[in-house]
């Protein structure tokens, strides 16, 4: 017996769901690694308070990454768990040496852009089968993403 048939969701919804997920979690691992490199290379007088808060960010993305490989498994799939995958799967490409505050900024809109529309369109499939748990990862995910770029829109206004 798989956890799917406990949890009593249609197996062709929730392969959909897994699909959109595995997608969500090669942006997240990328976006992760991209956030380690702007935290360690981040220079000038937004150091301090930017070199904070991206450690905020990456510990928050570890933690997703987390959640999302989890819910992966309690839908049945299997996570992938290699970079050679997530570089063919993901849309948030690796980043260079990047060490301006305004550059971080924009590079961390433009990746959360992606994931707030990954994470929408998961949330999207889950409902349409029912899966009231992605549901509500994805809309406590959707919750702080909007909040973050609210944030950081002004930032680099």
């Amino acid at each position: 017996m798989r956890t799917v048939d406990y949890l009593q969701l249609d197996p062709k919804s929730t392969e959909k769901t897994v699909d959109g997920l595995q997608k969500l979690l090669a942006n997240l691992q990328l976006f992760y690694t991209n956030l380690r490199g702007f935290h360690w290379n981040v220079k000038g007088v937004e150091f301090y308070g930017l070199h904070a808060k991206l450690e905020e960010f990456y510990d928050d993305t570890a933690e997703k990454v987390d959640e999302v490989a989890e819910r992966i498994l309690m839908l049945g799939g299997v996570p992938a768990h290699n970079y050679t995958e997530y570089l063919k799967t993901s849309s948030i490409k690796e980043t260079g040496v990047v060490s301006n505050a305004k550059e971080i900024g924009k590079n961390l809109l433009d990746s959360m852009k992606v994931l707030i529309s990954l994470e929408r369109e998961v949330l999207e499939t889950a409902s349409e089968g029912n899966d009231e748990g992605t549901v509500a990862l994805m809309s406590d995910f959707i919750s702080a993403q909007e909040k973050n770029i609210w944030m950081l829109t002004a930032f680099l206004s």
